[in-house]
């Protein structure tokens, strides 16, 4: 197979450019649970250091650092040779809908009192976004080769893309200290930062049309950059399973840390990796089943399903409490109801990602699906 990098997907589409010349939504969206630690999260557990919010504790690494940095591959554009997004603009969401379809994918988020969406169409030409929500400095990430959106406090500091991937993951850099994180793990592997992890925040994988249904007073991200992207054109189109496959299903654009095949590579699956152990429920099965339990360490866990934004959340369960799942809904052993992401259980920070990529950093992964 012939090697390629993302200097060829992007190329493709630089070239296509230069011949061209406050919301009330309830719990079901509104995601403020973070993580500062692998598992509960905590308002006030945090510390600063180059005006950066770090976690108390590292989260879990299961790879040695020096293991890490040796398998890290450059991926083509040299750093920000992806651009991030630094002043990013919005417009209301009756105004988006003439750029994005119902079935456009978009990372949502309610946090402060404030919601936003940020079209995949736009952040895939970009990866990091910084922003600001409800007035707290934010940095809104996605990586097209593992298929991970996630969300980071930033504190003082800007995120950037450095160019460089391990497990075909983006390794960000913060523009303070110069160290690298590789998003998934949220941790830094180099820099003065070493070994440090930053408050991450969930950013919900949705449709369009979905979340504006849910969150009709959310902001919407523009294509006013500050660059010229050709946003009708996905530089990794062909990249994702459900467009036809990067060569096969399975083929990932750089090797990957690992070779479970559990599941097929590019497999969604709903990672949370808890204080406990880590625990990856497959998508579909979500979708299919609504309720699955599985056990991370010696704990079980629960993932919901929800309907409204097609989505899941996942949740410490040590007593074993049982639900059941009707009209979107998850209902208590009391007969009471309760939204998919307000469960009366501790909710553990969760997120998509293929599968390969999941179970690349965390081998030691409980599989449920």
């Amino acid at each position: 197979m012939t090697p390629t990098s993302r200097r060829r997907f992007l190329g493709a589409v630089a070239a296509a450019v230069s011949l061209a010349g406050c919301t009330s939504a309830g719990p079901s969206v509104d995601d403020a649970a973070e993580s500062t630690t692998a598992g509960t999260a905590s308002p006030t557990a945090s510390r600063v250091e180059a005006g950066i919010p770090l976690a108390r504790s590292t989260l879990p690494v299961e790879h040695e650092f020096d293991a890490l940095r040796s398998e890290i591959q450059n991926g083509g554009p040299p750093k920000d040779g992806i651009p991030s997004i630094d002043e990013p603009t919005f417009r209301p969401a009756e105004a988006a809908d003439a750029d994005l379809d119902d079935r456009a994918v978009v990372f949502g988020v309610v946090r402060n009192g404030e919601a936003k969406a940020y079209p995949r169409r736009i952040l895939v030409h970009h990866e990091v976004a910084n922003d600001a929500i409800g007035g707290e400095p934010v940095a809104i990430t996605y990586c097209p080769l593992t298929g991970t959106a996630m969300g980071f406090r930033r504190g003082e500091t800007e995120f950037g893309v450095s160019g460089d991937l391990v497990n075909n993951n983006l390794i960000m850099y913060d523009r303070e200290t110069d160290s690298r994180w590789p998003q998934i793990l949220g941790t830094a592997i180099s820099g003065p930062l070493e070994g440090e992890s930053l408050r991450e925040f969930r950013l919900v994988w949705t449709r369009w049309g979905r979340w504006k249904a849910a969150v009709p007073e959310t902001a919407v991200l523009t294509e006013e950059t500050g660059h010229v992207r050709d946003y009708g054109t996905d530089p990794y189109g062909t990249y994702v399973p459900n467009r036809g496959g990067y060569y096969d299903r399975d083929s990932t654009l750089f090797p990957a840390l690992g070779d479970d095949d559990t599941f097929p590579a590019k497999r969604v699956v709903i990672g949370a990796r808890t204080d406990e152990g880590r625990i990856a429920f497959e998508a579909d099965a979500l979708r299919e089943d609504r309720l699955l339990s599985g056990t991370a360490g010696d704990t079980p866990h629960l993932a919901v399903y929800d309907s409204e934004l097609e989505t899941g959340y996942v949740y410490r369960n040590p007593d074993g409490a049982s639900f059941d799942y009707e009209d979107g809904r998850a209902i208590a052993g009391d007969a009471t109801a309760h939204d998919p992401a307000a469960l009366p259980l501790d909710r553990a920070y969760a997120f998509d990602a293929m599968w390969f990529a999941w179970s690349g950093f965390y081998p030691s992964t409980a599989v449920v699906g």
